[in-house]
């Protein structure tokens, strides 16, 4: 099919779809990983103090927390579905691996999740504190783990482990579960997701506690948002810290498992030692030279070795190598893509923790935030974090092309054959305009939530295990 002069099939069509329903699911899950476990925290902080603030923050973020959740279940639920559509012979070379941590996180990390934010939701006047407390605690450690599986696998696709091809089947099958939960791709992307996830959460608190401070200083709840602010704040720096040391990590084994990707990321084209950090890189219109380039010197090879003289192959150099062992063909990532994701991934990120710095220097001295520019500052502060976790998986996904399993599967190899072309369109079609239609409703829903602030409330008592009226309603936390 052509399309304003390009040359469309479906597997074009897939991946675009592929790409469009990750990422606006990844919007979601950030903050669902990290809120989850800061509202536990407010909550702890009540049970141990009494103090009614941290009881008003816990109910008023834990609001905001259940309406991501739900939205990030509704998106959820199409990665499954795409796998089987679009990707059949994919999740036919790889199902006996992805199974199995698929599985697990759905019986037992998503279950785990979803019980017990129904007891938080439905028990704060009938279940015993401790238990409640308990009860979103198991939820956070649930949403977490979630996230660990789901990460296994991930990054078996972009470091192959436990496995043999079985050689009549042309299958992948698994030979060793704990090397495919074990594997070291996976060890470092989790913490480095994680701390991604929690600077997105403490930005929330951050923007909506700025909001209020600023817009309404006679709130008599001030004090709950100047340590809601606070909190976020020094979460969101936190953060950035275990982001930028977990990213070290991160970079050197991408370097020994998929030196193309760190090449791309950089622009490097030739092989260096020493090897120099690009800040700004322009190519050429192919993608095979370096025309201009803005330098650190020593930084990349640090970065990826380790070592300040070590050597970084580049693009040419791994490009002939792969020729040679894979047979034929471009092995390259689209250079632009890898570059400047990795760019924006790294720029959004310091950005918010820049605004954090802002935020506590503005408290200094028991002072209130009281700056308009704070104030835009901090409202967009919880969008620079979510698109700095989009463009790292832009990056880590987009890096890895053109394979699907790296070294064992091409992308092209994975696409369903029983698809056409105006099937995928549809199915993309209707995607993105539902989840365009969610994205208003989610943005509407957390506008108002938010901009009401933290509810008038009378804590809860203990139930009583002498009550029998059991005919009494359950009554909802908000």
């Amino acid at each position: 099919m052509t399309t304003w002069g390009l040359q469309v099939d479906a597997l074009d069509v897939a991946r675009w779809q592929f790409g469009v329903t990750t990422v606006y699911h990844f919007l979601f899950v950030p903050l669902t990983i990290g809120l989850s476990v800061l509202v536990a925290i407010l909550q702890t902080l009540w049970h141990r103090t009494g103090d009614e603030k941290y009881l008003k923050l816990t109910k008023f973020y834990g609001k905001l927390f259940l309406i991501n959740f739900a939205m990030g279940i509704v998106t959820g639920i199409v990665q499954e579905f795409q796998f089987g559509m679009n990707w059949s012979d994919y999740s036919r070379f790889v199902g006996d691996i992805f199974g199995a941590p698929l599985a697990i996180e759905a019986l037992v990390a998503f279950f785990l999740e979803s019980t017990f934010i129904g007891l938080w939701i439905f028990g704060w006047d009938r279940l015993p504190r401790r238990l409640h407390l308990a009860s979103i605690w198991a939820a956070a450690i649930g949403s977490n783990l979630s996230a660990y599986f789901i990460l296994a696998a991930n990054s078996f696709m972009q470091n192959p482990v436990g496995y043999r091809i079985n050689p009549e089947s042309g299958r992948a099958e698994l030979t060793d579960f704990v090397a495919v939960l074990t594997n070291k791709v996976a060890l470092v992307t989790f913490p480095h997701t994680i701390f991604g996830s929690f600077l997105v959460a403490g930005s929330l608190l951050v923007a909506v506690a700025v909001w209020h401070l600023v817009r309404r200083p006679d709130n008599p709840d001030t004090p709950a948002y100047r340590f809601a602010a606070k909190m976020g704040a020094s979460v969101a720096l936190i953060s950035t810290a275990g982001v930028l040391v977990t990213g070290d990590i991160q970079s050197k084994i991408m370097t020994e498992v998929q030196p193309m990707k760190m090449a791309a990321a950089e622009g490097l084209y030739t092989t260096e030692s020493p090897a120099a950090f690009s800040v700004f890189t322009v190519g050429s219109l192919d993608g095979s030279r370096e025309v201009f380039a803005l330098k650190i010197p020593y930084l990349l090879s640090f970065l990826s070795t380790g070592d300040p003289n070590g050597t970084v192959h580049g693009i040419n150099d791994l490009q002939a190598q792969y020729a040679t062992q894979y047979g034929p063909g471009n092995y390259a990532p689209i250079i632009p893509v890898a570059y400047w994701s990795f760019r924006f991934m790294i720029g959004f990120g310091l950005a918010a923790a820049a605004i954090a710095l802002w935020v506590l220097w503005s408290q200094r001295r028991g002072r209130t935030p009281r700056s308009r520019w704070l104030l835009r500052a901090a409202v967009i502060m919880p969008i620079l974090p979510l698109l700095a976790n989009s463009f790292g998986w832009i990056f880590t996904e987009m890096g890895r092309q053109p394979w699907i399993v790296f070294g064992e599967m091409l992308t092209r190899d994975g696409v369903s054959r029983s698809v056409s072309l105006a099937e995928v369109l549809t199915s993309f079609t209707a995607f993105t305009l539902i989840y365009a239609t969610l994205a208003v409703v989610e943005v509407k829903l957390l506008l108002r939530y938010a901009k009401a602030g933290v509810p008038e409330i009378t804590e809860p008592d203990q139930p009583d295990d002498t009550d029998d009226d059991a005919d009494r309603p359950l009554a909802f936390a908000y």
